[in-house]
């Protein structure tokens, strides 16, 4: 048996010897089992459980090599991963798993199990109504964003976390699969579903003025290091039951743009949304539970940055009020601009979601595909004019109609 001092990729049964002999949470006689739990591209994640008592861990590993591909990637990412858990759960208690240990030999993060919260993307497919669900992300991200910019750090200690978090690769699959293919289809990787293949060609690939406000986003989310991001802020990242919300799998962290954050989660629920409209419209008081909560969480997050900005900003010169209210706006800007950006490279590119996946009806297919690009054109190009959170929800009403 291979003993834990150098790097490989576990199995199942090498994580219950890691237990025991590394993380020292369960007894050597104590039976446990062991599963595989990850559904994502980019890590392993394991979950250990005593068969005595039920008491359990997670443990995810990063490999060198992508899940998918086998491409080389460095396994530093989960280091950040890790900091960025324990640096979320001071800032917004209750919100994140608890970190117990990160092993940098093995590429590991040990966290709690938070097996009792659901794939929020699974709960709004089977039409589960969370009431709470924009009180508490929109509290998350407040809470995690905004101090993490110097308009309260301390400026050094802003520069250091920059350079820490700093996350290369994981970046650049941002800007290419997110901010550029869907553009400009140059690494031949976009999906299109048969039948659209004109329309994204004239909406997308030749709209110069689209081209334009895309290069204004990509180049922000490259160089604008505002706050420290979880960078990967979807409904699948997000769980939830009757009481409350956590936050996982913050591995593409890093500093950048907070509006990138807030866009990927106000663009998801568009696609919950969406999903209830083409594929179940029988599903009525989730599609208006839907557009509420999407609304609520562009007025709340923003309503609750503001509180935020006067509570811990104390900068004479950022205390002025046209300087706030710039900010604030430029914010929501953000937000809206990057939503759109990820309605987009969810429908033709080739990370798609469930909500897409789902629908087998080519013709309907086609028009939930083409109504949520209009929808991300709408949010990229109107980005500074859409203000609040109605704004949002009746632009796609008026595209729906």
């Amino acid at each position: 048996m291979r003993d834990f001092s150098q790097f490989f990729l576990m199995t199942p049964d090498d994580v219950r010897r890691y237990a025991v002999e590394v993380l020292h949470k369960f007894d050597s006689n104590e039976e446990t089992d062991c599963v595989e739990i990850g559904d994502g591209n980019i890590n392993y994640v394991f979950r250990v459980r005593s068969k005595r008592d039920g008491h359990s861990i997670i443990v995810k590993q990063a490999d060198k090599l992508l899940r998918s591909s086998g491409r080389p990637l460095d396994i530093c990412r989960n280091k950040i991963e890790a900091a960025v858990l324990q640096l979320e759960g001071k800032l917004a208690p209750g919100y994140v798993p608890a970190v117990y240990y990160y092993d940098e030999t093995m590429a590991a993060t040990t966290m709690e199990d938070v097996s009792a919260f659901k794939n929020l993307r699974k709960e709004l497919a089977a039409n589960r109504v969370y009431p709470h669900l924009a009180e508490n992300i929109s509290a998350f991200m407040a809470d995690t964003l905004l101090p993490t910019t110097d308009l309260v750090l301390d400026r050094a200690e802003k520069k250091k976390r920059v350079k820490f978090f700093t996350n290369p690769e994981l970046c650049e699959i941002t800007e290419d699969l997110v901010l550029t293919e869907p553009y400009d289809d140059f690494k031949k990787r976009n999906v299109l579903t048969p039948g659209n293949e004109a329309f994204v060609r004239e909406f997308l690939y030749n709209d110069q003025q689209l081209h334009a406000e895309v290069g204004k986003l990509r180049n922000n989310f490259m160089n604008n290091a505002q706050a420290l991001l979880h960078g990967d802020l979807h409904s699948g990242s997000i769980f939830a039951n009757k009481d409350g919300i956590r936050v996982l799998d913050p591995e593409f962290a890093f500093y950048g743009p907070m509006g990138y954050d807030i866009g990927n989660v106000i663009g998801n629920l568009f696609f919950a949304w969406a999903s209830k409209v083409y594929a179940t419209p029988e599903e009525t008081e989730a599609a208006a539970a839907l557009e509420q909560t999407i609304s609520a969480v562009c007025d709340l997050t923003m309503s609750k940055l503001a509180a935020k900005y006067d509570e811990m900003v104390t900068f004479s010169l950022y205390r002025t009020s046209a300087f706030r209210q710039a900010y604030l706006d430029g914010v929501l800007a953000d937000s809206l601009g990057y939503a759109g950006t990820e309605i987009i490279r969810r429908v033709v590119g080739d990370s798609k979601v469930a909500e897409l996946t789902s629908v087998s009806e080519l013709s309907q297919r086609i028009l939930m595909d083409r109504a949520l690009i209009k929808l991300g054109i709408t949010l990229i190009k109107h980005r500074e004019h859409l203000r609040n959170g109605s704004s949002v929800v009746h632009a796609f009403r008026m595209i729906l109609a």
